[in-house]
């Protein structure tokens, strides 16, 4: 029987995909630690979606490519392994959801901030959950090297989100919460 507990962190320490052990708070586990915590957070999104297959799909295509990023940053970088790509083409359709949603948006004229429908807030907490995983992917690239498709794909991976908030807001009928200025 294969159990889910192996004892060999209980000391602090982790396994990379390649069997080098570092500490539990290097930055590269906390950067795909984060993406883990991303990538949960898209499926608690996905359970708030009413009826938007089209969205459920892409977001269960950016789960598959969060874990395939995740795989490269558990990977020894002292080791050629066999990792999954990310492909130019991944950041593309998230460049074309991107473009697909906004026609059916107003014209952005304010800051917006997170609310106008439970799901679209969850969508905004994907947002900043996306941008520290991106913040914590450049600071180990500026350690040790990151694939640049990587640093592209979590950079374009935050716009995605913020529109999906506005997209979410806009088809149920919701409006946006937006942010005011001190008179």
């Amino acid at each position: 029987m294969f159990k889910i507990y192996t004892k060999t962190g209980d000391t602090g320490q982790t396994s990379l995909f390649g069997g080098r052990r570092i500490s539990k708070s290097a930055l590269r586990i906390d950067a795909y630690g984060t993406l883990d915590e991303l990538n949960s957070f898209i499926g608690l999104l996905c359970d708030h979606l009413e009826s938007d297959t089209t969205l459920i799909a892409e977001l269960k295509t950016v789960q598959d490519r969060l874990f395939v990023i995740g795989s490269n940053l558990a990977s020894d970088p002292d080791r050629e392994l066999p990792t999954p790509d990310v492909l130019p083409a991944d950041v593309e359709l998230l460049e074309l959801a991107i473009d697909r949603m906004e026609t059916n948006l107003p014209t952005l004229r304010n800051f917006i901030l997170p609310g106008g429908h439970r799901a679209a807030s969850f969508a905004h907490v994907c947002r900043t959950v996306s941008r520290r995983a991106e913040r914590l992917t450049v600071a180990l690239h500026d350690s040790e090297p990151v694939a640049p498709i990587i640093l592209h794909y979590l950079n374009r991976l935050s716009d995605y989100f913020f529109v999906v908030s506005r997209h979410i807001v806009h088809q149920n009928g919701g409006e946006e919460v937006t942010w005011q200025a001190r008179s």
